[in-house]
This record gives C-alpha cells, structure tokens and sequence, in this order.
C-alpha cells in the first residue's frame, strides 16, 4: 500500500470514529468532549498531509464529492430568510437553478445558484446541476428584479456544464447563455459569483459575470470537463488527468491567471469533511467582497466589470 493509500484508510477510520463518537457522546460529559477534540485534530492533521500535493484532476475529484455541499446547503448556513422564485415566466422552471431573495448579514441580496440532487429523484428533477434555458432565464428575471429593487446579487456556480440535449437546443440554450453574459454586464448593482464547486464551461459564465469572483480552494473553472477535452484533443477520455493539468483549472491557477479574485479555503481534506466550516468561511469572504464595492455607483460597476473581462488573458 503507498503512502497516499494509507492516509485515506486512517483518514476515513479517523472520521468513522469521530462520527460514532459524535452520535454516543453524553453532552457536556469533558472526556467526550476533550477525546472528540483530539481525534477532530488527529483527522484534520492526516486530511492536510493527504491534500498537501494535488494534482489538478485530484481538486476535480474533490469538486464532484458526492458528500460536498451543494448551493441549497450553502444557501441555509450562509443567509438568512430565503425566499424561493421559480419560473422564467416564458416556458417553465427549471429545478437546476435556485432563485429567489434573502439576507445576508441582514443586508437584503438576491441569490441565483446552481443545484445537483444527491439522491436519484433529486437528480433527476435538478438535471445534475445542468441548467436548461428556462434556468437561465429565470436566473435573469431575478438578476433583473434585484436590479430594480437595488439589492446586490450573489451567484453560486456548480455546474459540470449547461443541458446540451435537443430539447434544450430547440430552445436556445445557446441564445440563453449568451444574454446572460450580455445582460450581466448591464447590471447596475454590486454581483459576487462564487465557484463552489465545479465550475463547467459555459453552464457556469452564464451565471458568473461579476464584479468579484471568489472560488473555493478545491473547485474548478474550465471551459469543458477534462474527460471531454480529452475526447476531443487525444480520441481518449483516460487521459483526463493530463488535459486537468493543461486546462489550468484549479483554483491557483484561476487567482494566477485573473480569472478569480479571491481563493476561500476549505477544512483540512474537502468542504465534505466540514460543511459548517467551510459555509462560514465562504459566508466571510462574501461579506467582505460585497463591503469592498459597497456605494459603488452603478455606472462604475459596469464600466470595471466590463474592463475586469475585457482584459482577461492580456498581459498581467
């Protein structure tokens, strides 16, 4: 067994314990508590030696955990009064997007996110996170009613791409996405985008033109799924951990190369390890990428916004 292979089985023996621990504890009881607090540790420790090296395809791995939080988990721990909109008042709604109005630090936002299912219902009724065009407009009509009612927008993006079936063809997803992007720049309020976790091609921009983008340490931006680009370029999806590398997706590599503002740090070993923690800390980096352009006029914003893709790729 290498040593990588051994850190996962203590890891998960560490995390198995920690759980049963958590389930039999007596409350209050100081040795439950301090042999929790040694074990949480022992396990933390062993996640950061385990997640010190990665290679792209790893972070893409961790991005698709069938454990990770989703936007709806994020949504519950990071704001405050949610209220759900559907329908994109043209054709219908499209349960891969989540919209609607909240709070965040009692500060009135709109929220447009990108939903996966964990269970097989779940999956089928959001589409595994892959928006059709009815998402999209919908995630618009909300865009633009935040617009009137002056309240900043925050998008989670977790997508593996946009719903690409006839269906969706027929209806123009193509179209859909693109006056997203065009309409997003027109927006006259502050917009946080966050890549939460896998940030796939042109299902993630559609909903990811902002003033700030922040990115969670283990999620990835690409514009197509390694396996795909793979397909394309070798005539073999195997080979998915050599096109990772070449794509640039992680989040180093976004921060490096201007397309992200601000990397958000994950617990020892993953978001799925920790899902509180690691709501807080994207709570706290979403709090403070609004304040930085808070009062900002709005002709401002879409000027820089504009600029801020403009220039994305030239010389830094």
């Amino acid at each position: 067994m290498d040593r990588k292979a051994e850190l996962e089985a203590q890891l998960a023996q560490l995390d198995s314990r920690v759980a049963e621990l958590r389930r039999t504890a007596q409350g209050g009881n100081q040795s439950d508590i301090e042999e929790l607090e040694r074990l949480q540790a022992e396990a933390d420790a062993v996640a950061a030696e385990l997640y010190r090296d990665l290679e792209p395809w790893d972070h893409v791995t961790i991005a698709r955990h069938d454990k990770r939080p989703y936007a709806l988990d994020y949504i519950e721990a990071v704001f405050e009064e949610f209220t759900e909109l559907h329908g994109d008042r043209r054709y219908g709604d499209d349960g891969a997007v989540v919209a609607g109005l909240a709070r965040l630090n009692e500060r009135p936002v709109a929220v447009v996110a990108q939903q996966k299912g964990r269970t097989a219902s779940e999956r089928k009724q959001r589409n595994f996170g892959m928006a059709r065009p009815e998402g999209y407009r919908k995630a618009m009509r909300i865009m633009q009613l935040a617009a009137k009612m002056r309240r900043p927008i925050i998008s989670l993006v977790d997508t593996p791409g946009a719903d690409c079936l006839a269906d969706s063809e027929s209806r123009g997803i193509s179209e859909a996405i693109a006056t997203n992007q065009r309409d997003m720049f027109s927006l006259p309020v502050p917009i946080v985008a966050a890549i939460i976790g896998e940030g796939g091609s042109g299902g993630a921009i559609g909903i990811a033109v902002a003033d700030r983008v922040l990115m969670l340490e283990h999620a990835y931006y690409s514009v197509i799924a390694p396996e795909s680009c793979a397909a394309i370029l070798w005539r073999n999806p195997e080979l998915r951990r050599q096109s990772a590398e070449a794509l640039k997706i992680t989040s180093a590599d976004a921060k490096r190369l201007g397309v992200i503002d601000e990397i958000v740090p994950e617990p020892p070993g993953g978001a799925h390890r920790n899902p509180l923690a690691a709501a807080a800390a994207l709570r706290e980096a979403l709090v403070a990428a609004l304040e930085s352009i808070r009062g900002l006029p709005g002709e401002q914003l879409m000027a820089a916004r504009y600029m801020k893709f403009r220039t994305m790729g030239g010389p830094t």
